[in-house]
């Protein structure tokens, strides 16, 4: 690394090779030591306090990149004379190495953080090379014959407002070229549309200036038909520019030939530092231009020192990796694209989008509805009879399913370094895009298969989930109190919101008496440690309280869960009013006990006269003649919500009998569950874990059970109820009973039943 330092004759640069070279050896040793604890490796120059542990393993080619950026400062000390030749070795090198390594031949390099700012200076260069009194007359030429700069509409959001702001120009400079829609990928630009927009634009007497091809598209991968392009910009003078992730498949030995048509255009963007896991380091735009006046006037060349030392970390790396190790990474992350794709292809319900892409390193799948005519699960969306309606609403149901997917991923295959997008016309989608995040990520072969592993173990939750919706929906709507929400965007089997007696249909604001029910619904639902999910919704508060349920798996019983999520929100209602209305009897209770008390005072006093009243006088009297007075109090009974007299309690030495209370309000239906069977589960005979032996011998014990411990108290009734029937048995079935009841104990008593008996008698 240091010898191309040590062929320029000066002996501070030889010096400074020196100390590069040995900032290199201490770095390589640094990078091999391991800790003694668990043998990981050290990440070397790790920055002590909060940031420390923070930073990701960046390797030892990222060291060097950010090494660069130390190192430049390092240079900028130089006189000028030295600086000049440096930076001049560097800039030539970096361009040289990259034009060679992706075919661009005789092509200048401009180095910029901005991954949008060579695409920029490319711009101007188109402007200052067809207008050439542009430097003269300024936006008067630009007025009197309007420039033109087309766009794929499947390129980046954003990259057209971009340009705009940067150049100057109005939006009406930008045309926006349409997609294939009949023939070919969605994603690929119209051709054929295109030309007839350039010929347009010429008989307005507007400048085709530039046209922006994709090697690669930003969401799917796609690459335009380059070399298609290429000849209709060489007939009509358009700059052609590409950019795109594909365009690092150009260091490979085989690249396919739309690929390779790249090569030919007059400029092309790229981004190594992602591609080859370099921190800090600038994107790269290759043009080819002849005139280096104009394009030191458009910004893409600079006499500054430090504008040239931008491409020293990319200098460094491009080193220390040579050829090999980028050709390396490269060929690594588009065989992870081709595992996961023929993975993929072997997975049911999983739909790639780029299948025809071979080359492409970008995959990009989601999970769709449409199966095989013998499989009723689910049916294929959309279909042509379906209504509008019913296919946005299908539509957006299967994009929070896939949405929900790809965050399972993402959590459980970290690795992969997965992105969940919104397209066009496919819907929410999963990318897999290796070149942009292996490099930095670290993801293995072992990974991609990983991924495989958990999208086919999360295939059966979102199929049977999709099977439950139109199930929970009719349950819901049969069931009297509960109200189904319709919220495609959930991925769930549904939500639902409980209705009541005070509920305001009409009206869609906030509730607080519903908030209450659904969160103590929800608090009930959570403590019986279901497979189940559940949410309350919706985030924003000024719409009403619902209950959004989770997915859910193939035995799911969908009645089951229906009536107790009614059950158990009418229980708690019920409750809400008992306990109101109790506070409202408490309290009128209490005032009337003390008009009560005041009214028995009085009279009290009637009865034993004024002169037991008089402090000394009463003594006397009562010494003489005692009053036998009862104590008379009150007492209030919560459950018949009536006051009462004490005087039961003193004379009798008793409590009330009272009122018997009501009972608590529960389901219609409830089901008895297998052991280790989960509530709201179907009970699967012959499975793996429940024979049919067991299950029906369980159910049987649990009808002995029963029948035993209601047994005696029935046969008390019965016993009693024939003591005065016109057809009562004869005394001798009276004295078989006796003995039937003297041998049959009371389950809350260890004594023997004979009072039944002796009331027989």
């Amino acid at each position: 690394m240091d010898a191309s330092l040590e062929k320029i004759a000066d002996p501070t640069l030889a010096e400074m090779g020196k100390n590069l070279k040995e900032a290199m050896k201490m770095l390589e040793d640094s990078q091999r030591r391991t800790e003694e604890e668990n043998g990981k490796k050290l990440i070397s120059g790790d920055i002590p306090g909060p940031l420390q542990g923070r930073i990701q393993n960046i390797g030892e080619q990222g060291h060097m990149a950010l090494l660069g950026h130390s190192l430049g400062a390092y240079i900028s000390t130089l006189d000028k004379e030295k600086l000049r030749k440096l930076t001049t070795r560097i800039l030539s090198d970096t361009t040289l190495w990259l034009c060679r390594i992706f075919r661009y031949e005789n092509g200048c390099a401009y180095f910029h953080e901005e991954e949008r700012e060579g695409l920029a200076k490319i711009c101007r260069l188109a402007i200052h090379s067809r207008y050439e009194d542009f430097v003269v007359d300024g936006f008067n030429v630009l007025y009197n014959k309007k420039p033109v700069i087309y766009l794929s509409a499947a390129a980046r959001p954003g990259l057209g407002q971009y340009l705009c702001n940067q150049l100057g120009l109005p939006f009406p400079c930008l045309c926006r070229v349409p997609c294939n829609t009949m023939f070919g990928s969605q994603h690929q630009m119209d051709v054929a549309f295109l030309e007839k927009m350039i010929k347009d634009d010429i008989e307005r007497g507007r400048l085709p200036l530039l046209l922006v091809a994709n090697a690669g598209t930003a969401a799917v991968g796609h690459t335009d038909k380059i070399g298609r392009l290429k000849e209709l910009c060489e007939q009509y003078g358009i700059w052609l520019h590409v950019e795109g992730v594909n365009l690092a498949t150009l260091a490979l030995g085989y690249v396919s030939s739309s690929v390779l048509a790249a090569t030919k255009c007059d400029s092309m963007t790229m981004t190594p530092g992602p591609w080859l896991g370099l921190p800090a380091v600038p994107a790269v735009t290759l043009y080819k231009h002849d005139d280096p006046a104009l394009t030191l006037v458009a910004g893409l060349t600079s006499n500054k020192p430090a504008d040239k030392l931008r491409a020293l970390p990319l200098w460094l790396s491009l080193q220390y990796l040579g050829l090999d190790g980028i050709v390396e990474r490269i060929k690594h992350a588009c065989q992870l694209s081709q595992r996961l794709q023929e993975s993929l292809k072997k997975v049911n319900y999983i739909k790639i989008l780029v299948e025809d892409e071979l080359s492409s390193p970008v995959v990009v799948f989601r999970f769709f509805q449409e199966l095989p005519d013998s499989d009723p699960v689910l049916k294929a969306v959309p279909v042509p009879t379906m209504t509008p309606s019913a296919v946005g609403r299908e539509r957006h149901s299967c994009d929070a399913l896939n949405r929900w997917l790809g965050e399972q991923l993402k959590q459980l295959v970290p690795a992969s370094g997965l992105t969940v997008m919104d397209l066009e016309a496919e819907g929410t989608c999963v990318r897999f895009s290796p070149l942009m995040t292996a490099a930095v990520l670290g993801t293995r072969g072992e990974d991609v298969d990983q991924l495989v592993a958990c999208i086919e173990s999360k295939l059966p939750v979102l199929s049977s989930t999709l099977q439950l919706r139109e199930e929970f929906k009719q349950e819901v709507e049969a069931t009297a109190g509960l109200l189904y929400v319709d919220d495609p965007n959930w991925p769930g089997i549904g939500v639902v919101r409980y209705e009541h007696a005070n509920d305001d249909k009409s009206s869609l604001k906030s509730d607080p008496e519903g908030e209450k029910i659904h969160a103590g619904l929800l608090k009930k639902l959570n403590e019986l440690e279901s497979d189940l999910t559940f949410k309350i919704g919706p985030e924003y508060k000024s719409m009403k309280s619902c209950l959004y349920v989770g997915m859910a798996s193939e035995d799911m019983d969908v009645a089951e869960l229906v009536e107790t999520i009614a059950a158990t929100a009418r229980e708690i209602e019920e409750n809400s009013r008992l306990l109101e209305n109790m506070t409202e009897v408490v309290r009128k209770g209490i005032q009337e006990a003390q008009v009560e008390l005041q009214k028995a005072n009085e009279e009290r006093l009637l009865e034993e006269g004024v002169l037991r009243q008089i402090p000394v006088v009463g003594s006397v009297l009562n010494w003489f003649s005692p009053v036998q007075a009862l104590q008379k109090g009150r007492t209030f009974n919560l459950t018949a919500g009536s006051l009462e007299s004490t005087e039961p309690i003193y004379v009798y030495k008793a409590q009330g009998a009272g009122v018997t209370p009501p009972p608590t309000p529960s389901g219609s239906r409830t089901k008895q569950r297998l052991p280790g069977q989960k509530p709201f589960k179907r009970s699967l005979r012959g499975s793996d874990a429940l024979s049919e032996t067991s299950s029906a011998s369980h159910i049987e014990d649990l009808e002995k059970v029963e029948r035993l411990s209601g047994g005696p108290e029935q046969i008390t009734l019965e016993a009693s109820s024939t003591e005065g029937h016109p057809g009562a048995p004869s005394p001798q079935h009276a004295s078989q009973s006796e003995a039937f009841q003297k041998g049959a104990p009371h389950p809350e008593d260890d004594h023997p039943q004979v009072e039944g008996a002796e009331s027989l008698r």
